[in-house]
């Protein structure tokens, strides 16, 4: 699979677009900025996968030798994935800052997050449009807290 990855903050006109009353899924701190690995592997869309300090639930990468991840679960957060087509979405002008040990252990196992993530969002497409159902209870476990419903439009499903 080819692709093309780098760290971003999501702009301050997505946060605008996609307000916390509306999108309670999504992760909105005040203050704090969603920093995420962007993939370009799909010809329409970007997959943004956010980094988080606390993670517990299996749709994920977990780090496993950083030290942050020795006193929390931190990692990407596959649950949390934002779908982005408008590249007014990505903050390209304020460097995202991710802690050192996680940048490494991420650029180690990138084509592993890759194809998770990608493998994440296949998924929910092709049970949403029944091409590829999975269990009930499988897909309420995966997705019951995923922000992916709300990207519809922009995966064209």
């Amino acid at each position: 699979m080819e692709f093309d990855s780098g760290l971003y903050l999501l702009s301050s006109k997505f946060i605008t677009d996609y307000p916390a009353s509306t999108y309670p899924e999504l992760m909105h701190k005040q203050g704090r900025p969603y920093t995420c690995l962007l993939i370009d592997s799909h010809e329409d869309y970007f997959i943004c996968v956010p980094f988080r300090s606390d993670i517990r639930h299996k749709n994920s990468f977990l780090f496993a030798g950083t030290k942050r991840s020795r006193r929390t679960s931190s990692g990407l957060d596959y649950s949390k994935i934002v779908i982005i087509k408008n590249s007014e979405y990505i903050d390209s002008s304020t460097p995202a800052i991710v802690d050192q040990d996680e940048y490494n252990e991420m650029v180690k196992n990138l084509p592993t997050i890759v194809l998770e993530a990608n493998d994440y969002v296949n998924t929910y497409i092709g049970h949403v449009t029944g091409k590829g159902q999975i269990h009930p209870r499988e897909f309420s476990r995966k997705y019951q807290f995923s922000t992916l419903p709300y990207f519809h439009d922009v995966m064209k499903i």
